[in-house]
């Protein structure tokens, strides 16, 4: 471009040099011709000459000034080639003073590789600079694949980048990509010495990065509180837990407010113990989100301060003290256990024993509480005489030792010198050591042998009896029968051995007694559900006359007892005392019908003669003189007592026929008693008997047959007033006592002995007592009857010379209902 410049400016020169030639020339030409007497062609040759000369003047200077010019333009032009070529050789050298290659695209895309391609082995081995490119054959995948990427945009975008790449060697490359003049330049260099080291702290500064930032996301993440503090003891930072647990709503607000979670005297404690090196969680109580919570708190020193964790126990607290109480439950009911347990660690200390440990080889409880080794435990008893007596104890102790090693619990027998008997059992633990279980089984072992001779002495006494007796077990099998049974149905010793079902034993039991009944009931009894299963009676009957009485019991350990009982004489018994209560009944029923019918017969006749008894009272056919109506009256009150009896015999034989019915109406409690007292006032009077009334006025009323109370007590009125004396007292009381009536009529005779006590309910016993009182004995039973008509019941308590009390109680609870049916 320099030259270009001087070639026009020496044009311009020139050119002005020869312009002033041809004026000149020009001007000669003219003076030429204005020249008188110069001949015109010497003149014209003149003007050229001059004109010439004066160019070729110009021209010479013009080219002596010129070539100076090139000659400067030379030295300068050889001094920049000079400078340019050290500029290359300096390139050159700094390309080569490290191993790297300059990749530079042009304008038509095109690359040209500068630099040392051996920066990759494969490249070098291949001889050709473009393999450089071909970043996936000496770059590792991700690393081509992100240089691939990254090159695309820069020729495409002019997208600048810097990242470092790794080589399948393991080398370290550092690509860098811009675009310079409107070129593509990359730079592949790899990394040696320091720059290298820069590079790798570089990464590393990156990674710690990621790594604080993945650790204070896992830290915001976790439920515990974590924080750190400076070197002035201040918040510095905390997670998400500790901001919760604060309460500081952000972790900023935090900070700036310096929210702290431990009270001071917890920070100092803590303080105090990490300057002590203690390296133990210190356990304290604080607010976490307003609640009350057990914290284990953890601070550690750093070269900024401290951090801090604290990691709420409380739960842990709760579950080591339900824990404690239960281990401490379980320690209690160990020692209760009358099973004598030791347990002994993975070293074979004793670690717990129970008071019936103690309690059963008798040691020191000093040398108990010192941890003693399991072995030192079988020496001291050995050398005590508690022991079995073994010949060869060390082999022996040796295989007890060896239940440390075995996989499962072994069980043992030691028989004592004192005579017990010990159920050993080892019992290793998961987490190593062992568990011994002694259990004294001397009284179990003597029971069972008590029970083995007793079980032979009863199947001996089975077998002995003369009653057919057999067992049949759970599953329906015949386990025991005694002779009697065998010899009864028949059933023969081979068949026993092979304990037949009861489908068997049943089929071989029909040829003697075939009714099929009472054996489908047996076979029920014997192979029912446990749970349903009840005990049976039946009787079979044998083809040969004999009677069976057959009693099938469940057994408790679900076996079933069947028995059978010779009844063939009974049988007949029961027969002929059937056959004699047949003919007992039909002669009561005999007797009944005769009574009734007796006793209607003359209550017809016995009405004609009070009727016309009244009539001749009455003397409506005559006047009667005194003695006739003495007749009269004797014959009217003998018939009304003839009359009463005969209606009391009817009314025995209706209940005793069940054909009597009560007529359930509301009495008047004071009104029937009032009624009665009427009925018995002459003979009161007569007696010259005190009644005296024990009423309530609101005793009210109740549901029953009105004309059978007043019978009851017309019936127990007589009864007092026969066997008073004159100027005693005859008392009837009334009264409430909850759902029930009482009615009680008491007076101060002779009284009643026991024994006729005992018979008094009785019909026709009569019982005088030296009283002028007579009866047929009818009275009490036919109160007593009636008032368990009534539902009720009748109690007497009487003694002699204290009086007679009956107390008729009557049900008032369901009057209603009855009276409503009855309606």
């Amino acid at each position: 471009m320099g030259v270009g410049r001087t070639s026009r400016r020496l044009g311009g020169r020139a050119g002005a040099g020869i312009l002033g030639g041809a004026l000149g020339l020009a001007a000669a030409a003219q003076a030429a011709e204005t020249a008188p007497g110069l001949h015109a062609h010497n003149a014209v040759g003149f003007a050229v000459l001059i004109g010439l000369t004066i160019f070729a003047t110009i021209l010479s200077l013009l080219y002596l000034r010129e070539r100076a010019r090139w000659t400067r333009r030379e030295h300068t032009l050889t001094t920049e080639l000079a400078e340019l070529r050290g500029a290359h050789d300096r390139a050159d050298l700094l390309l080569g003073s490290e191993p790297q290659v300059v990749v530079t695209w042009d304008a038509r895309g095109e690359p040209r590789i500068e630099g040392d391609v051996g920066i990759t082995a494969e490249a070098a081995r291949a001889g050709s600079p473009r393999r450089v490119l071909a970043f996936g054959s000496w770059l590792v995948p991700a690393d081509a694949a992100a240089l691939d990427a990254a090159v695309e945009a820069l020729c495409g975008r002019g997208e600048r980048f810097r990242r470092t790449v790794h080589t399948l060697q393991g080398r370290t490359v550092e690509a860098q990509g811009q675009a310079v003049g409107g070129q593509a330049l990359l730079r592949l260099r790899e990394l040696t010495g320091e720059r290298r080291e820069l590079v790798e702290l570089r990464a590393t500064l990156e990674e710690a990065r990621h790594g604080l930032s993945a650790l204070a996301g896992l830290l915001d993440a976790i439920p515990q509180p974590v924080w750190r503090r400076g070197r002035d003891g201040r918040l510095a930072w905390a997670n998400a837990a500790y901001v919760t647990a604060a309460e500081a709503g952000d972790v900023d607000h935090a900070v700036r407010e310096s929210a702290e979670l431990l009270e001071r005297s917890a920070r100092e404690e803590a303080d105090r113990r990490r300057s002590r090196g203690a390296g133990n969680p210190l356990r304290v109580s604080a607010v976490v989100a307003g609640a009350r919570r057990i914290l284990d708190v953890t601070e550690v020193a750093t070269d900024s301060g401290t951090v801090g964790i604290a990691v709420d126990v409380s739960e842990l607290e709760s579950v080591r003290a339900d824990l404690q109480r239960q281990m401490d439950a379980n320690v209690r009911t160990l020692d209760q256990l009358p099973t004598a347990v030791a347990m002994f660690d993975a070293r074979q200390q004793l670690i717990f024993h129970n008071a019936a440990y103690r309690q059963l080889w008798d040691l020191d409880p000093g040398f108990l509480e010192s941890r003693p080794l399991d072995g030192e435990i079988l020496d001291a008893l050995r050398n005590a005489r508690k022991l079995p007596e073994q010949a060869d104890f060390r082999s022996w102790k040796a295989g007890v030792l060896g239940a440390y090693r075995a996989a499962e619990a072994q069980q043992n027998w030691w028989h004592l010198p004192d005579g017990r008997t010990l159920r050993v059992l080892a019992d290793p633990n998961p987490q190593g050591g062992l568990t011994y279980l002694f259990e004294d089984v001397s009284e179990r072992v003597h029971l069972e042998s008590r029970y083995n001779v007793l079980m032979q002495v009863q199947s001996e006494t089975l077998d002995t009896l003369r009653e057919p007796v057999a067992v049949f077990g759970t599953d329906g099998r015949l386990k025991f029968a005694n002779r009697a049974f065998a010899q009864v149905w028949r059933i023969t010793p081979e068949m026993l051995e092979v304990q037949p079902h009861i489908d068997q034993v049943i089929a071989a039991c029909r040829t003697l007694s075939p009714a099929e009944e009472p054996w489908t009931q047996i076979r029920e009894a014997v192979t029912g559900l446990v749970d349903a299963r009840h005990g049976l009676t039946c009787r079979l009957a044998l083809a040969d006359g004999t009677m069976l009485d057959c009693a099938a019991e469940p057994l408790p350990d679900g076996a079933t007892l069947l028995t059978h009982i010779d009844v063939t004489a009974s049988v007949n018994v029961e027969r002929a005392l059937t056959d004699k209560n047949e003919a007992l009944e039909r002669t009561t029923r005999l007797r009944d019908e005769f009574v009734h019918h007796v006793s209607y017969e003359l209550r017809s006749p016995l009405t004609n003669i009070i009727g016309f008894t009244e009539l001749l009272g009455d003397e409506t056919v005559g006047a009667l003189n005194p003695r006739q109506r003495e007749y009269a009256d004797h014959i009217m009150r003998s018939s009304a007592a003839l009359l009463v009896i005969i209606n009391d015999i009817l009314d025995l034989a209706s209940i005793d026929a069940g054909s009597m019915e009560l007529t359930r109406e509301r009495v008047d409690v004071q009104t029937t008693i009032a009624a009665a007292v009427r009925g018995i006032g002459d003979r009161l009077a007569e007696a010259d008997i005190a009644l005296v009334l024990d009423v309530p006025a609101d005793i009210g009323s109740f549901v029953a047959d009105g004309k059978r109370i007043r019978q009851i007590l017309f019936n127990l009125l007589s009864n007092a007033v026969g066997f008073s004396a004159p100027g005693q007292q005859v008392r009837v009381c009334a009264r409430k006592d909850g759902e029930s009536l009482v009615l009680e009529v008491a007076d101060q005779g002779r009284g009643m002995p026991p024994e006729v006590m005992a018979r008094v309910f009785e019909r026709f016993e009569s019982h005088t007592l030296g009283t002028r009182h007579r009866g047929v004995g009818l009275g009490l039973s036919i109160v007593r009857s009636f008032v368990e008509l009534h539902g009720g019941r009748i109690d007497i308590a009487s003694a002699p010379g204290t009086g007679t009390r009956v107390t008729c109680t009557f049900p008032v609870g369901d009057g209603e209902a009855h009276l409503a049916a009855a309606e």
